[in-house]
């Protein structure tokens, strides 16, 4: 197995909502772009909420999500997988991203949504313990990925209405 790396926060001095993955696929990986996978529903869904349309070029989409005061990263900096799937995380390889600085550095954040059960549990284990989380709130949301095929994209974009009430209230 090799070692992998995420991707840098997208993030602006306005954020106050942050949505956090995992660790990208490999489709995520190869293409340097968060939620690359075609069939991923990450941009589908925000596309409707904010505006970031899978139709827009990647840097356009990350405008759009910045213009709605949202950042977005992933809880590990680096770990061994040996494909795409959550799963196969070696919990034994893992490094978090530092998340005292991410928010020192955003104090307006006070939302944190998890793309799927597995970023949530690794935020909660890995980064809880050791940053002030006293004015978060943290929230799941399903997965958008592939591999989560137990809801239907309506089902998955109802859940995901929550992170556009906020951004409507800012």
């Amino acid at each position: 197995m090799t070692t992998i790396y995420s991707f840098p926060a997208i993030a602006d001095d306005n954020a106050c909502i942050l949505i956090l993955g995992s660790m990208p696929g490999k489709a995520s990986l190869q293409a340097g772009q968060y939620y690359a996978h075609p069939r991923n529903q990450f941009w589908p869904i925000l596309g409707e909420l904010v505006g970031a349309e899978p139709a827009l070029d990647y840097v356009e989409r990350t405008r759009a999500l910045m213009s709605a005061g949202i950042a977005l990263w992933d809880v590990l900096k680096s770990c061994y997988r040996s494909s795409s799937l959550d799963a196969d995380i070696d919990k034994s390889s893992i490094i978090v991203n530092d998340f005292a600085a991410f928010f020192a550095g955003h104090p307006h954040i006070r939302q944190v949504f998890f793309n799927g059960a597995t970023a949530e549990q690794a935020f909660r284990r890995y980064v809880l313990p050791d940053i002030d989380a006293e004015d978060l709130v943290l929230q799941r949301l399903p997965s958008t990925s592939p591999a989560h095929a137990g809801m239907s994209y309506q089902q998955k974009l109802q859940r995901w209405q929550s992170i556009k009430l906020i951004t409507e209230e800012i």
